[in-house]
């Protein structure tokens, strides 16, 4: 998993409430489970004006104009401002990995739908709350100067605008040391291999019969 310490990018505004994780990746799209190439599809439905599936080329797809992330710059945005209880509906880890290969490192939100969250901390996208009126000004200045630069200091807890406030959130102290140290579960356990393989050698010493069969 990649490390996330300070992260600044292009932020792109999704001013919608509610955004579920059907709408972030369709149901169509769920029959892999490789973690990438979901990119192309992420808010398929919103970014494109014919219907999708997953073996279509969609190079060849008719993209939405009115869709923000169709729109330069913001279709080169790495943060993305959205409205509460972002990531709502089905839990579904694809989401996730749909925002992650669209090329997202973060979401900040108001409020975010409660397993959408932890799928987040546990494939590297840092969802940031923020008080909704903090998150009102977010959107107000990228709004005012689209290409708009945000800073997300995961070190230090802290969205910070250029010749603008800095905002302070919260995360929980081990989501935040395993997200600084890019440690996804698998890499969690991986870190006491020595005392794994000890005990292994030291059951089949004292209970070989387990072994048989």
């Amino acid at each position: 998993m990649q490390a996330f310490t300070v992260h600044k990018g292009v932020a792109a505004p999704l001013d919608r409430a509610n955004v579920d994780t059907d709408a972030i990746i369709p149901k169509q799209y769920l029959k892999s489970i490789k973690r990438t190439g979901f990119g192309p599809n992420a808010f398929d439905d919103w970014r494109y004006l014919d219907p999708g599936e997953p073996d279509t080329d969609n190079r060849v797809r008719r993209r939405n104009p009115d869709f923000v992330l169709n729109q330069p710059p913001f279709d080169q945005a790495t943060i993305l401002l959205a409205r509460k209880n972002f990531g709502c509906g089905s839990s579904r880890e694809h989401a996730v990995w749909a925002l992650d290969d669209f090329g997202f490192r973060a979401v900040i939100a108001p409020s975010f739908a409660d397993i959408f969250f932890n799928n987040s901390f546990k494939n590297g996208l840092l969802p940031v709350v923020l008080e909704e009126e903090e998150v009102d000004d977010l959107f107000q200045r990228v709004s005012a100067e689209p290409g708009l630069e945000i800073e997300v200091d995961l070190q230090s807890q802290k969205v910070r605008v250029p010749d603008g406030p800095e905002y302070r959130f919260e995360v929980d102290s081990d989501r935040r040391r395993r997200l600084l140290e890019g440690l996804d579960d698998i890499a969690l356990t991986l870190q006491h291999a020595d005392t794994i393989r000890a005990y292994e050698a030291r059951r089949r010493r004292e209970a070989p019969w387990l072994l048989q069969g």
